[in-house]
């Protein structure tokens, strides 16, 4: 058994509506397949989303020809209300981060892989692939990465994001810390420690709204931020996850956003592979539109869709 427990990413509001996480290596429900989602034909722009998300599908660029894994909760019972679309609906937290990403990348094909099935690797599909993680994996703090009996399905995402076959997006976490330290409870998200270093993994962080000039934007209280090690700084980024619009708070909903801008860009740069889609993400970052900025707070900075998508191409 795994010495890891696999923990949804949320606020501490919301975890108590889910519930006790799932114990890694003890399977509590019966694994399923993948679900591929069929994609939305006309997108529509709310007002949680940045401005750049239009300006990106009047240029054409939805998300075509890429593939979005969700990994996460799609089977169990528990489930909490909230609104991405102007109305409220109640779901588990797999369907909340699925349907996220697939408004922001209308056009991409979505794969939901329930994160109950660890005993099963995450398939790619031909194209860009993107992973979407909104979970961490836990223990207290002490262990070595080698130490740690990772499943097929958290090996395969490792393994992916080492050799940069995929995007791997993961939500930074809700414990007000740097990534890789500590919690109050003396846990450690180890799956944010074997990911670090790799070459196509982006850790998102959760701002309060979507900054601009005029109005700069904070860290949401709850955020985990980049730190001082440089290898996460140089793969933080930060996007707004507007809770007062949408009833949903937490980096949970802050990595789907840049999945979903992952996926916008491989539309665009169609022959780019996933290192050149996470490098030019992280590139383009703006700090100018952040409160205080410093790179142990907000990494690269706030992801800026429109600024990737500016050149003709990219390498």
């Amino acid at each position: 058994m795994s010495i890891v427990n696999k923990v949804l990413v949320l606020t501490a509001t919301a975890a108590l509506l889910l519930g006790a996480p799932a114990s890694f290596g003890q399977e509590i429900l019966a694994a399923k397949a993948p679900v591929k989602t069929s994609t939305l034909a006309v997108p529509t722009s709310y007002a949680w989303m940045s401005p750049d998300v239009a300006a990106a599908w009047g240029a054409g660029y939805k998300g075509q020809g890429t593939t979005i894994t969700v990994i996460d909760d799609f089977s169990s019972s528990s489930t909490f209300g909230g609104n991405w679309t102007g109305l409220r609906q109640v779901m588990r937290h797999g369907e909340w981060t699925r349907l996220e990403t697939s408004l922001i990348a209308p056009s991409a094909t979505i794969v939901s892989k329930d994160f109950n099935s660890s005993n099963t690797a995450v398939s790619l599909s031909s194209g860009l692939n993107i992973l979407n993680l909104s979970y961490g994996m836990y223990a207290k703090a002490g262990y070595s990465i080698g130490s740690i009996g990772w499943g097929r399905e958290e090996s395969s995402i490792i393994s992916y994001a080492t050799s940069g076959k995929a995007i791997v997006s993961k939500a930074a976490g809700n414990d007000a810390i740097a990534i890789g330290g500590k919690n109050a409870a003396g846990n450690v998200d180890y799956l944010d420690v074997a990911l670090t270093g790799t070459q196509s993994t982006i850790f998102v962080g959760a701002l309060d709204k979507n900054g601009t000039t005029a109005n700069k934007a904070n860290l949401a209280s709850y955020s985990n931020s980049a730190g001082t090690n440089t290898a996460v700084q140089n793969h933080f980024l930060v996007v707004g996850v507007e809770g007062s619009k949408t009833g949903l708070y937490g980096t949970s909903f802050a990595a789907p956003i840049v999945s979903g801008y992952a996926a916008v860009l491989g539309s665009k740069f169609t022959a780019a592979t996933p290192t050149q889609i996470t490098n030019r993400l992280l590139d383009t970052a703006r700090t100018d539109t952040l409160a205080g900025y410093t790179a142990a707070k907000f990494g690269k900075g706030e992801a800026s869709l429109s600024r990737a998508l500016a050149p003709v191409s990219i390498r």
